[in-house]
């Protein structure tokens, strides 16, 4: 669902349906995090390597707020902020 009709906000209707495409669980999700979050902080293109977790990122908010404290975390570790 990715039509632009005016008036219909498609981010959220996808919000709340989920995806079209195959996505990650949060077990899964939370299992490789770490390793997704420092493809970040290393300047790779994490989505682009793993792009189920982009998908479930964009949908979860439990595993967006974690991903955000374990980005927050390192970077704090680093003495570096990361705008997202």
């Amino acid at each position: 669902m990715t039509g632009n009709v005016p008036g219909v906000p498609w981010r959220t209707i996808e919000q709340l349906i989920g995806p079209v495409l195959p996505e990650l669980g949060c077990d899964e999700c939370f299992e490789v995090l770490d390793t997704y979050v420092e493809l970040e902080i290393a300047g790779a293109p994490a989505d682009a390597q793993m792009p189920l977790m982009g998908a479930h990122l964009e949908g979860c908010s439990a595993c967006r707020a974690d991903h955000d404290s374990l980005l927050a975390l390192l970077l704090s570790d680093r003495g570096e902020q990361h705008d997202r």
